[in-house]
């Protein structure tokens, strides 16, 4: 069978740059490449690709190429897997998949994993602050051997498989060249460590399940879905290495009267009808206690008052929040006569029209817009 020219295989145009070239070998390898591929025939087309970025990436087979083609001298190794700069090699290949990087030391110090904790607060908690501790199931350092692993009076060994780089090189001869796989290795699960006499206390992990107390400060202010972090309190560090973190999330139970928006506290205060016409002066509740609050006469329902830094603190200490109170004018039920009558002759003198300005101005509007003006 005749061989597809060199460019076709690569995908490029026959002035294509050298750098061009590589970039297309590159990106084909990595497409057909037996270990990786599960394509039908990419063995095939590996080997193709690679004998034509052979040719092409070597500037003298290239340009004996270009003049010969294919039925050129075969002492210039076309089609072969030699040459002396190792084009499209092992070398080549291996960097491309694991990008000529080295494994970390299986034995260099680590930081510990962080830990989540949900904690629910009441509202006025929340407001203002607590001292609580709470109890949580953590990894803890194995005190009979210090972390180790190892029976007290021992110590683990090199291991004698990866001689410590926790890892186990396979090397496979295939007809396209050497492949080397790197693996974890399984007799030390990567550590780079054999622990002969194993801990009796945790089994050889270096590490015991206990449930913990801690000591947490909430500060005042804090809000729904925010987190406090408590540094060193997660899971312990390998090979010497720090402790994680602990991040304490909180949820706040809602309250019956209040809402809260950042640190600004919002309520509702019902007033009668009398004491918005008349005006009054009434007592509102707020997290810091009670407060006198002036209500002017013709006050409308929906009028809302600003009581300036009676809401929440600021949890980085900015201050506090104020507390809006929005008025709601309750309609009586359940009257008298009497109450009936009077309200009645009042209706009467008032012509049974709203009194306010601004109430007038609305309903005129209302009445242009049924006449269509």
């Amino acid at each position: 069978m005749s061989k597809r020219d060199y460019y076709e295989v690569l995908g490029v145009s026959k002035d294509a740059s050298k750098n061009d070239i590589k970039k297309a070998y590159r990106k084909l390898a990595r497409q057909y490449h037996p270990d990786v591929s599960q394509e039908e025939g990419a063995a095939d087309k590996f080997k193709e690709v690679k004998e034509a970025y052979e040719v092409l990436g070597d500037e003298q087979k290239r340009a004996q190429y270009d003049q010969f083609g294919h039925e050129g001298p075969q002492s210039q190794g076309f089609g072969g897997f030699g040459g002396a700069e190792d084009f499209g090699g092992f070398g080549d290949i291996f960097d491309m998949f694991f990008g000529g990087g080295r494994r970390r030391d299986p034995n260099a110090p680590r930081q510990g994993n962080d830990l989540q904790y949900t904690m629910t607060l009441e509202f006025e908690e929340a407001i203002f602050g607590k001292e609580t501790d709470i109890h949580i199931p953590k990894e803890e350092q194995c005190e009979t051997c210090e972390g180790s692993g190892a029976k007290p009076g021992t110590t683990p060994k090199t291991c004698s498989h990866c001689g410590g780089s926790g890892q186990l090189n396979v090397e496979q001869n295939t007809p396209f060249g050497r492949v080397v796989n790197r693996r974890v290795c399984h007799h030390c699960q990567g550590s780079g460590k054999e622990i002969t006499d194993k801990c009796n206390t945790c089994g050889g992990a270096g590490t015991v399940n206990k449930r913990k107390q801690i000591h947490i400060s909430i500060p005042a202010g804090i809000d729904d879905g925010q987190q406090i972090r408590i540094a060193g309190q997660g899971e312990p560090g390998a090979n010497g290495g720090p402790a994680g973190d602990l991040y304490v999330v909180v949820q706040v139970r809602p309250h019956e009267f209040y809402q809260r928006e950042g640190d600004h506290i919002f309520c509702e205060m019902p007033i009668t009808f009398t004491q918005a016409a008349l005006g009054d002066e009434i007592e509102v509740p707020t997290l810091h206690g009670k407060v006198k609050l002036k209500v002017p006469a013709g006050t409308q329902t929906g009028k809302t008052f600003r009581l300036k830094g009676k809401g929440a603190p600021n949890v980085r200490g900015y201050g506090h929040g104020d507390q809006h109170i929005k008025i709601r004018v309750i309609t009586p039920t359940n009257l008298s006569d009497r109450q009936k009558e009077l309200l009645r002759e009042f209706n009467e003198i008032s012509g049974n029209q709203p009194t306010d300005e601004h109430e007038n101005s609305f309903f005129q509007r209302v009445k242009r817009a049924f006449k269509g003006e």
